[in-house]
């Protein structure tokens, strides 16, 4: 999953939601020099990477890419995914995404000192261009691939993935609805083990 599920997964806790969002860019046990409750939002990170990666439906979704995309067919994916949440949110959420995303920019705001690097590079650009509301369109997401896949050079070719999701949009959607109701459930029960 991308940015805007694993927030959304973290549940109501603003420390939570801000160490699950900065996850990837912490390696190993680098994680244990933060406050315990990012810690835990790392820490479920990480689950649901896990739990997501061996999933078979999120799997369906990947082969539909691997041919034109290999390796970055898991990104992409998770790409699509948030897509789907965003455009289906009032699903998942009696507040709407607007007020969601801005109270997690604010939240960010607020624990500066606490954020990695890293985080504290990418969020100027992310609440500028409201990557998490972008997600909403098709157009949305093709901006956030093409600079993806800038960042590798073009290698990855990801700026041309948005055609596949419009080609198999019902498919990638019926995939995620079932995907990610799956994730919620587990999600939810992981966070209470925390």
């Amino acid at each position: 999953m991308n940015f805007l599920a694993h927030i959304y997964l973290s549940g109501d806790n603003d420390l939570i939601k801000i160490g699950n969002f900065m996850a990837d860019g912490i390696r190993g046990k680098h994680f244990e020099k933060y406050p315990l409750e990012i810690q835990k939002g790392i820490v479920l990170h990480r689950f649901i990477d896990t739990y997501t990666d061996a999933h078979p439906v999120f799997r369906e979704s990947t082969k539909r890419l691997h041919q034109n995309y290999h390796h970055y067919a898991g990104v992409i994916v998770d790409v699509f995914y948030d897509h789907f949440l965003a455009k289906n949110w009032s699903n998942f959420s009696g507040e709407s995404l607007v007020d969601f995303t801005e109270n997690f920019y604010q939240s960010l705001r607020d624990n500066y000192d606490i954020l990695s690097e890293r985080t504290k590079g990418m969020m100027p650009y992310m609440i500028e261009y409201n990557w998490l509301v972008s997600y909403q369109t098709v157009e949305g997401i093709s901006r956030i691939l093409t600079q993806m896949d800038s960042r590798t050079k073009n290698e990855s070719k990801m700026r041309f993935s948005p055609n596949e999701l419009v080609a198999y949009y019902s498919e990638f959607e019926q995939e995620f609805t079932t995907f990610f109701e799956d994730l919620r459930i587990e999600s939810k029960l992981k966070l209470i083990t925390l």
